[in-house]
Order: structure tokens, then C-alpha cells, then sequence
């Protein structure tokens, strides 16, 4: 066990049982910011570096954008916690084969972004700027927590022609649980997280479960969806993709994988070729 992770665990579950106001409060701190920003991989470098790089400011942080083409086509990638808009390097110059533009962006507090923490309120804010500047999307390619702010993004106005989701969170309210599940935190703590995250982070928001479900009023994205989950992912479970196939039905196709997990899903090339065959389909439907 990292010892880090352990003196955490001890520590607030010690605190808990005395303070348990004050234990929720310091996991909060750790639930909201990313522990560590992700890097540019040397296998990605070359792709990143080839990027028209912009920046815009929301709520007052900076973001860094990056384009890849002239912005016509474009196409939106979304990425994960603790994660860059670099890992998507595998995807670029296959897109761009299609003809299709790249567009992504470091969220706040990640990568070559400002600020410390962002939610997914921020992401469908970047993205709707994105939209304003480019013009609705041929599709969005989302990993991770980005495929949670893709389908609430899409139900709050982003036009896109088609969505592939790698590894998502379909139901937003999970999280908790499943950050103290990781660190090994008590109920008390989970409770106590739980109050914070939804009233803090999301004020204003009535239900935060029912408000960020990505399987809910599945009619209110009427595009074709392919998901791809790996059986043994043990950060976010594969009953997650599962929820979204109940609900989009024939809409939504459904890739699984084994043995990839969480992270290495995104760049293992045989996901990448089944998204890009979905992406280039939809081309071909929509040729005259």
C-alpha cells in the first residue's frame, strides 16, 4: 500500500469518529483537486506538439486548447480525471485522414490548464465555447469523467453527429463511493463527502443524481453512441456501460473489452480502429 494513501486512511478515519464535520471537510479538499497533473508521454509528444494551441478563460482560469487542422469538421475530445487532452495522440492522425479537425483542451487543473480542480459543469462550459467558435461537431470523443460532461454537454445544447465513450461514468453520484472506496475511507466520511460534493460543488442544482445521470431521458440525445468498456475495469465498473445500453438501446453499440482496464483502454489500438470505423461510417450515412 502507498504510505501516503495509508497515513490518509488512518488519519481521517481516526479523525472521524471526534470530528466527523472536520474529517469530511479535508477528503473534500483531497475529492475536488487533482492530486497530480499528467504529463505528455513521449509516445504522444510528436502528436501534441503538432497542435495550434489557443486559450480561453473560464471562471476565471485559464484554459489550453488545441487544434489539429483547420477547425473545419471538427471533432471534440474530452478527457478524464488526473488525465490531458494529449492522450488522445492516437486518435489525431487517424481523424485527420478523415478529414476531420481535432479539437480538445486541458480542463482546469489538469495539464497545461490554470486553475486546481474543475467540475463538469466546466467542461459543457469549455465545450459550449468550443461549439461557439468551431461550429456544431461531427462528433465527440470522450474518456472517463468526459463522457459524464459529453452526455450532459449534449443534453444542454452541444450539436454533435456521433458520440464514442471510452470507460465512462454513467452515473455521476458514484463517485463518492468510489473515492472512498480507493483510499479506504469510512461511511461516516462517505456521508459527510457526499453533502459537500453535491452542495458545494453544484450549488443551485436541485437532485445532483438524477441532474448529472447520463442514462436519464435518453431522448434528449437522439445520435448514435458507441461505448466501449473493459470487463475488469476496477476504477469505474462495467455496470456502468451496461446502464447506458439499457437505456439508448439500438442507438448505443456496445464494445467489450478484456484485460485493458481503465486507463490503457483508450490507446489500445484495436478501440481506436473500432472508434474510428464508427466515426467513418457516420460519414458515409451522411454523403449524399
Amino acid at each position: 500500500m502507498d504510505p501516503a494513501v495509508a497515513l490518509i486512511r488512518t488519519t481521517l478515519n481516526t479523525l472521524s469518529r471526534p470530528a466527523p464535520g472536520l474529517a469530511g471537510r479535508a477528503a473534500f479538499q483531497l475529492y475536488r483537486h487533482p492530486v497530480r497533473r499528467g504529463r505528455v508521454r513521449g509516445r504522444e509528444r510528436e502528436v501534441h506538439d503538432q497542435a495550434a494551441t489557443e486559450q480561453l478563460t473560464v471562471h476565471g482560469k485559464r484554459v489550453a486548447v488545441y487544434r489539429w487542422g483547420d477547425g473545419t469538421r471538427p471533432v471534440l475530445m474530452l478527457h478524464g480525471w488526473q488525465s490531458r487532452a494529449s492522450r488522445f495522440a492516437g486518435y489525431v492522425p487517424r481523424l485527420r485522414a478523415l478529414g476531420l479537425s481535432p479539437v480538445a483542451f486541458d480542463a482546469p487543473g489538469h495539464g497545461d490548464s490554470g486553475g486546481r480542480a474543475t467540475t463538469v459543469l466546466e467542461y459543457r462550459t469549455i465545450a459550449t465555447r468550443l461549439q461557439e467558435r468551431y461550429g456544431a461537431f461531427e462528433a465527440v470523443i470522450a474518456h472517463s469523467l468526459g463522457v459524464n460532461a459529453a452526455f450532459l454537454a449534449l443534453r444542454g445544447g452541444l450539436r454533435a453527429g456521433r458520440l464514442v465513450a471510452v470507460a465512462g461514468v454513467s452515473e455521476f453520484s458514484y463517485l463518492p463511493a468510489a473515492f472512498c472506496a480507493e483510499l479506504g475511507l469510512n461511511t461516516v466520511i462517505e456521508r459527510e463527502l457526499r453533502h459537500r460534493a453535491e452542495h458545494e460543488m453544484f450549488p443551485g442544482v436541485g437532485d445532483v443524481t438524477a441532474y448529472f445521470d447520463a442514462a436519464r431521458s435518453p431522448e434528449e440525445i437522439a445520435l448514435p453512441i458507441l461505448v466501449a468498456h473493459d470487463e475488469g475495469d476496477r476504477k469505474v465498473g462495467i455496470d456502468h456501460a451496461r446502464r447506458l445500453k439499457a437505456a439508448y438501446g439500438d442507438r448505443l453499440e456496445l464494445l467489450v473489452t478484456q484485460g485493458l482496464g481503465h486507463r490503457r483502454i483508450l490507446t489500445e489500438p484495436a478501440v481506436v480502429d473500432n472508434a474510428i470505423g464508427f466515426l467513418a461510417a457516420g460519414q458515409e450515412v451522411a454523403a449524399p
